[in-house]
């Protein structure tokens, strides 16, 4: 049995060779494991039954080791890899005396230090100039890939170091991955499975600027090209949001053969700006883009709100309805949206005793998984959802299967990617309604990716392949 061995290079190569189609097929693939995951018995080897739950080793020098097992229909897999502790300050709070366990917020002065953040806070990428103090970038959690940003003067390094072990059912082992590119990959993947049936994403706001921010970014654009409008970048330092947009338009800068499916900077339509906290209209800018935003993506290990909760809680802010993917933090202490935004999703309303315009509320939070979010996911915890107010994403999916074939009994085209379950309520409100989806990372995410990225890489001749292992 062989066994390929793909380094990070690798990696990187074959993710970025992807378009629309590819990662349409992908999210198909792992909306059904998923779909098993959340719905299926012991039959099956995606069941969670078969998904052990994640350990971690505390070492004596600060930093942890992750062991993630986990199983799908081809075999299984493990992903251990070794994180040191972050500087998780994330951006800086603009909620007086915050209390995560009220029911009102207030606005303030952000208290970060400005000097050491950067001297140009927002800019659009036709040609504005600016200097700035560089920033650290470093991604954290194995679960999730996300970056925290810390103030320095060293040039961004990744402390998060590990590997993917693949095994087919027989035990055999079939690849070797570097954990690093493909950790931030699989989150987004799943992340944007419900961006791509959205009414609207005319205005994109992204919270961090690291692989995670990345990779939301690029999935976004190459799902809905030519439909994001206005692109936001909310990060502590202005150079590490200039790095993730020269990314963004040129990955593979080594490669004069490459083609970008994104497309060329020059010739996108969509207007970028970066914000940082040194800006002197930060607070307004802030809202602003929060308020005008149809997607949001939360990419940082914050541990305190991003934004005061009345942003979207009071009656201008409920007017849009916006799908909000909060994937940065991953432990009890962290949160991104202020759990009061969470009560409220969640909360019954009563349409007759509200005379302004609100969006569509689903009465839940859209989860990876139950068992994992109940125990890990801060803004989960501290806003103290109940089982009945989460549902795994899973549940939201028909099997490819089952979509081809209703699709076919109607005599209508087989769309591509993920499909809904038939629910004239449910599909109101996944496209068009306030939608919030909270992930910390699942094994199982990483093995059915991984076992893809095997097949593309014999297919194309990247990596190293041992035979008979």
């Amino acid at each position: 049995m062989p066994l390929t061995v793909l380094g990070d290079d690798d990696v990187s190569r074959i993710l970025h060779s992807l378009n629309r189609d590819d990662i349409l097929e992908l999210q198909q693939s792992l909306a059904d494991a998923l779909h098993w995951y959340s719905t299926s018995n012991d039959a099956n080897d995606c069941c969670s039954d078969f998904q052990p739950e994640r350990t971690h080793v505390k070492r004596k020098d600060g930093s942890t080791t992750l062991y993630m097992p986990a199983s799908d229909m081809h075999g299984q897999g493990i992903k251990v890899v070794n994180i040191v502790p972050p500087d998780a300050s994330g951006l800086p709070s603009l909620v007086d005396k915050l209390s995560l366990n009220s029911s009102e917020s207030s606005i303030a002065s952000p208290t970060s230090p400005r000097a050491s953040i950067s001297t140009m806070g927002s800019t659009e990428t036709t040609g504005s100039s600016s200097s700035s103090v560089p920033t650290s970038g470093s991604v954290d959690s194995a679960s999730t890939g996300q970056t925290s940003i810390s103030s320095g003067s060293a040039a961004s390094t990744s402390t998060i170091k590990g590997s993917l072990t693949l095994m087919d059912n027989m035990g055999n082992t079939t690849g070797l991955i570097n954990a690093e590119e493909i950790t931030a990959f699989r989150t987004a993947l799943a992340s944007t499975m419900l961006l791509k049936k959205r009414q609207s994403v005319h205005d994109l706001t992204v919270f961090g600027a690291g692989k995670q921010a990345y990779w939301h970014l690029r999935l976004a654009m190459l799902l809905r090209p030519d439909e994001i409008h206005h692109l936001n970048i909310v990060t502590r330092s202005f150079d590490s949001g200039r790095k993730c947009l020269m990314r963004l338009y040129n990955p593979q800068p080594d490669d004069p053969d490459y083609v970008n499916h994104v497309g060329e900077k020059y010739n996108s339509k969509t207007k970028t700006n970066l914000l940082t906290p040194s800006h002197t209209e930060y607070e307004r800018l802030l809202k602003d883009y929060v308020r005008a935003s149809n997607v949001i993506f939360c990419t940082t290990p914050s541990t305190s709100p991003l934004f005061p909760a009345s942003y979207l809680t009071n009656p201008e802010g409920r007017k849009k309805g916006r799908y909000i993917a909060c994937i940065g933090s991953y432990k009890p202490h962290m949160v991104e949206l202020h759990p009061d935004i969470l009560r409220y999703a969640v909360a019954p309303h009563h349409e007759h005793r509200h005379f302004h315009k609100r969006q569509k509320e689903g009465g839940a939070i859209i989860v990876d998984t139950v068992s994992g979010c109940l125990k890990e996911a801060g803004e989960v915890i501290q806003a103290k959802l109940m089982p009945d107010q989460v549902v795994e994403l899973g549940e939201l999916f028909m099997l490819k299967r089952d979509a081809d074939r209703r699709q076919a009994e109607k005599g209508q085209k087989v769309e591509s990617g993920c499909n809904f379950q038939v629910n004239s309520g449910m599909h109101e409100w996944l496209t068009k309604g306030n939608v919030i989806y909270k992930s910390v990372g699942l094994g199982l995410m990483d093995v059915v990716v991984g076992n893809e990225l095997i097949v593309r890489a014999r297919e194309k001749g990247i990596g190293t392949t041992i035979e008979n292992f």
